[in-house]
């Protein structure tokens, strides 16, 4: 899909100097890093943003402790009512990598998501497992211990992976479940990709669900996640693509779920996931939000490639900018 579709960004009549706060998504952060100083380079507006997790920015937002909030995870029923007229914008497009740590292996690693179930319900403890060696018949995986590693705080991310874990496996449906924040059966959180990162970096034999673009920053190799259509695929760009391209329609809330896309996406990564802002009706700031997010949605996509982020398809993108005129 070419970016260049998705240009056309023109400056609103805003005065210069305006300030937005925001809070949330650690996985969009890196993006939202870009966003701002291009948006401060070319409007003379300032976006401060806290990467304090998507259930912190949710809550934020709600109680309009930010003029925006960032989620990977959709407002849930109670969430959306608490926020009081919020709207969802889907701004955003990439993926929760599983990244590893194991010496002396390389960089290849391939998992279905049953095992990966099985490993964060602490029924698979060691990398010598016959389940993992089967997967691996080319890796010499050693006697180690397993640790899983998760999100201590709510985390879109931890919504991305458990509604793929759930949606693969009918005991971690049935035991777990998904949402922002679950009860992990076994493994060590962290708060943060940030935190989470540094705790795979320093635990060999640990595995850890990460934003994809902590994982190129800190040369994380990925494992490689079996599809419905039975193919290994890492979160690359074309990947992710194809998983959004199974969007055809988009529900009025902005909702969308990607993960474990049918067979049909024959090359798409299993756990890709957009992103969103949380944004309220009848902002003090409506017109500076407006500017801000339209930027985004439009010039801003240009900057998500070097940080695994895709374009936004079409038909998402247009729902988007719909939500954004009706703030």
């Amino acid at each position: 899909m070419a970016i260049g579709a998705t240009t056309g960004f023109t400056p609103a009549a805003l005065a210069t100097g305006g300030t937005l706060n925001g809070a949330g998504s650690t996985l969009v952060a890196p993006l939202e890093a870009e966003w701002a100083s291009a948006f401060a380079n070319k409007t003379g507006n300032t976006v401060n943003y806290q990467a304090v997790g998507s259930g912190t920015g949710i809550t934020d937002i709600s109680q309009r402790l930010v003029d925006f909030g960032a989620s990977d995870a959709p407002l849930n029923p109670t969430q959306a009512s608490a926020c009081n007229n919020c709207v969802q914008i889907p701004w955003a497009l990439s993926a929760t990598g599983v990244g590893f740590n194991i010496s002396g292996i390389g960089h290849k690693l391939n998992l279905t998501g049953s095992v990966l179930a099985k490993i964060y319900l602490g029924q698979i403890t060691n990398w010598s497992d016959p389940a993992i060696k089967n997967l691996n018949k080319r890796v010499n995986l050693p006697n180690l211990k397993i640790t899983p590693i998760f999100r201590s705080d709510g985390s879109g991310d931890t919504y991305a992976f458990t509604n793929y874990l759930t949606d693969v496996s009918g005991a971690w449906k049935a035991k777990v479940n998904f949402s922002t924040s679950v009860s992990f059966p076994a493994g060590v959180g962290q708060k943060g990709n940030s935190g989470v990162t540094a705790a795979l970096e320093s635990t060999n034999g640990g595995i850890a669900y990460i934003a994809v673009s902590y994982l190129i920053a800190h040369s994380i190799p990925a494992v490689a996640i079996k599809n419905a259509a039975g193919k290994y695929e890492y979160p690359n760009l074309k990947n992710i693509e194809s998983a959004a391209q199974t969007v055809k329609h988009v529900p009025g809330n902005d909702e969308l779920h990607i993960v474990d896309p049918p067979k049909s996406a024959k090359i798409a990564y299993p756990i890709s996931t957009f992103t969103y802002a949380i944004v309220p009706h009848g902002a003090k700031q409506t017109g500076l939000l407006k500017q801000f997010i339209n930027y985004d949605l439009t010039t801003g996509q240009h900057f998500g490639a070097a940080l695994d982020f895709a374009p936004i398809p079409k038909v998402v993108l247009n729902a988007a900018k719909k939500a954004v005129s009706g703030l």
